[in-house]
Formats: structure tokens, C-alpha cells, sequence
């Protein structure tokens, strides 16, 4: 319909965001597509290589680094409120992609922003936080070559967001937030100094840093960048680049996973019956009936179980391409594809807890956490 046309997009890191047409999103926002790089990119990973992650800004100044082999950064977080789920999955495998290409890896623990979005006190957020960390480091993140820490211990940061403070006004706030209470305003301010701080004297000065993040995220990107500019001349920042990968649907049928329905999603740390249970009851793309679907197939383009396989739980990409031909000309099932789905995530699940076991006390260490 035209007025839907019309309608602004809105993205808001704090809210819900739910997008419908990634192509109007990037013309809207002048985000820039990531295929017509990806040639560009050494042995791209699946997340790329299927468009799940789908723009960038200013991608080629990091692409440009790596090519000649000048130092470069990884920057990007989560926020300590809760276990890792999928959503979470998604930028830790960029991290640590971008991590193995030669970045030094920065980990924010954005404990500020729990408290400031989600009420979450510093003491509940450390005990959060050290399971997030356990789950990046079982995920292949190298301590050695990276820096994890929490945004209300990192003085630096903080500092960074005192500098920053001085070239941004309230009017600009509430035209790239909205009306918020003046926590968020700050708690955006230290994320720009989240990002920029791979850039100062004693971590090597400045230099290209890529920041992945769902497209909800762009918000704080953009006030970033806009910082950078304005700082250069006396720090010498460069303005950050940025990766945006598409939102998964939820396990209900919803547009997004959300925290705020325990069916749409599931996290890692929840019992193997439970998360067997949520695929085995999940929304599909298929037919009311056994008959229908040999007839006329299913619709693998709204199901979040043929998603997760793209996302997340299916390497080989022929075997992605098999599983929508079946799906589409009714060769595949709904039951027989959550059956294969299930064994799937319950051995990723298993393997990743055991990892995850070993490692608890290295977080505890990395975080100062007694």
C-alpha cells in the first residue's frame, strides 16, 4: 500500500525493530550492500556467503587493511542480560572470524547499557557475564589476541564518552534516538567510546575497525562515526566501519526472536528437553497436511527451522540448496526436517556446553571476578 511505502523505518537499538525489505532499509539509511564485496573477502564465512549478512558501511577501509596487511580491529559486544541464544551466536562467529583474518578482537561486556535499558544491576549483570564470556572463549575467541572486558570498569571508555560528549547536543540525541531518559543518551556515548577505543595510543593508535551488529544497532554506528570526524584532527580517529546481519524469525512465527517470548526463541544453557521441545513445536513453511504438502510443497522462505539451518546449524551449503529443493517440490516433511534440526542444534548444544565447562574459570580470571 502507498502510505506503507511512505513510512519511515524505524531502528531502535532499545526497542523492537522488525524489517520487511532489507533493499528499502539500505536505500533509507545509506547502508551499503555486502555482496559485491564478498569476492573480496578471504574464505568468507557461511553467514556471508548465504547473505545473512547482508550491508556495511564503509566495509572496503577494513578489506583494504587485510589485503596488505596493516593492522586492523574487531570491536562489538552483548549486553549482560541473560544466556547466549542465537541472536548472540551470530556476532560472536563474526567477532572471531574477523579475530582469525588478523584483527585484534575487542569484547564488550555492555553492562552499562543493562542497567540503563533493562534495570539490571551491576552485581546480577558480573554473573551473566561470566557465563557470555565462558560461551565466546568455547566458541573459538582467542584471549591471547583480543581484550574483554566490562564497560563499568573500563575507565577508558568512560573517558572516551566524557570527550565525546562535547560534540554532540541533546537535539541531536533525540533526532537519532527519539525521547529517552538521559541514561540511554549516556549509555549510547560510552558505546561510541566502545567502539573507538581500539583506536587509542596503547592499544596501537588509530586504525580501521569493523564493528558487527544487527542492523538495529545502526543507530549507535552512525552517532560514531559522526564523532569520529568530528574528533580526527586532534585524536586522529578513523571513522568505524560496520557489518549488519539480517534478524532471525522466531520459533513461533514472529518476526524477530525476543526475549519477551520464551517460545520465539531458545538459549544454550536451557535443558535439552526444553530446547527439543520449542523446535519440535515450532512454526514452519509447511502445508496443513501429509497431502498438500507432497502436492504443492512448502514455503522453506517463512520457516524459522529451514533458518536456523542457514544461519547456523548446516555448514555445507549444497546441503542448505538440498534441503530448500525438497522443502519447495514436497520431497521433505516438516516433522522429518524438525527431526534432523533437533539432532543437529542438541549436538552443538552438547559440545558447546563441555567447552564452556572448561573455560568458566578463565572468565571468571578475564573478568577480575572473584
Amino acid at each position: 500500500m502507498p502510505e506503507d511505502r511512505d513510512r519511515k523505518t524505524v531502528l531502535d537499538p532499545w526497542g523492537t525493530t522488525v524489517i520487511e525489505d532489507y533493499d528499502r532499509l539500505c536505500e533509507e539509511f545509506g547502508i551499503q550492500r555486502f555482496e559485491p564485496l564478498l569476492g573480496r573477502v578471504p574464505s568468507p564465512s557461511m553467514l556471508m556467503r548465504r547473505g545473512v549478512i547482508f550491508g556495511h558501511r564503509d566495509l572496503e577501509r577494513v578489506l583494504r587493511a587485510m589485503e596488505r596487511g596493516e593492522p586492523f580491529a574487531v570491536m562489538s559486544g552483548i549486553k549482560s542480560t541473560g544466556e547466549f541464544h542465537l541472536g548472540t551466536l551470530m556476532t560472536a562467529r563474526e567477532i572471531i572470524y574477523f579475530q582469525r583474518q588478523g584483527a585484534e578482537a575487542f569484547y564488550a561486556i555492555a553492562d552499562v547499557e543493562a542497567y540503563e535499558d533493562n534495570g539490571i544491576p551491576l552485581e546480577r549483570s558480573e554473573r551473566y557475564a561470566v557465563g557470555n564470556v565462558a560461551d565466546i572463549l568455547a566458541l573459538g575467541f582467542d584471549p591471547g589476541r583480543g581484550y574483554i572486558y566490562r564497560q563499568s570498569r573500563e575507565l577508558r571508555v568512560k573517558d572516551l564518552a566524557l570527550l565525546l560528549g562535547r560534540g554532540v547536543t541533546l537535539a541531536t540525541m533525540k533526532a537519532i534516538y527519539g525521547e529517552r531518559h538521559m541514561g540511554l543518551y549516556l549509555s549510547s556515548l560510552i558505546q561510541a567510546g566502545d567502539i573507538l577505543l581500539p583506536q587509542l595510543e596503547e592499544f596501537g593508535g588509530p586504525r580501521p575497525t569493523v564493528v558487527p551488529v544487527g542492523v538495529d544497532q545502526d543507530p549507535h554506528l552512525r552517532l560514531c562515526r559522526d564523532l569520529a570526524h568530528k574528533f580526527r584532527r586532534k585524536h586522529g580517529f578513523v571513522r568505524p566501519s560496520s557489518t549488519y546481519h539480517r534478524q532471525m524469525r522466531g520459533l513461533d512465527g514472529s518476526p524477530k526472536m525476543s526475549k519477551r517470548n520464551p517460545m520465539s526463541y531458545f538459549t544454550f544453557q536451557e535443558s535439552l528437553k526444553e530446547i527439543a521441545r520449542k523446535i519440535s513445536e515450532a512454526f514452519t513453511g509447511g502445508r496443513p497436511t501429509v497431502r498438500e504438502q507432497r502436492e504443492l510443497g512448502g514455503v522453506p522462505e517463512i520457516c524459522p527451522v529451514y533458518e536456523m539451518c542457514v544461519y547456523h546449524f548446516t555448514e555445507d551449503d549444497g546441503e542448505v540448496r538440498g534441503v530448500y529443493h525438497d522443502c519447495k517440490t514436497g520431497k521433505l516433511l516438516c516433522g522429518e526436517h524438525k527431526e534432523r534440526v533437533i539432532e543437529a542444534v542438541l549436538g552443538f548444544v552438547r559440545e558447546h556446553r563441555r567447552r564452556r565447562r572448561g573455560l568458566i574459570d578463565k572468565a571468571r580470571e578475564i573478568l577480575q571476578v572473584t
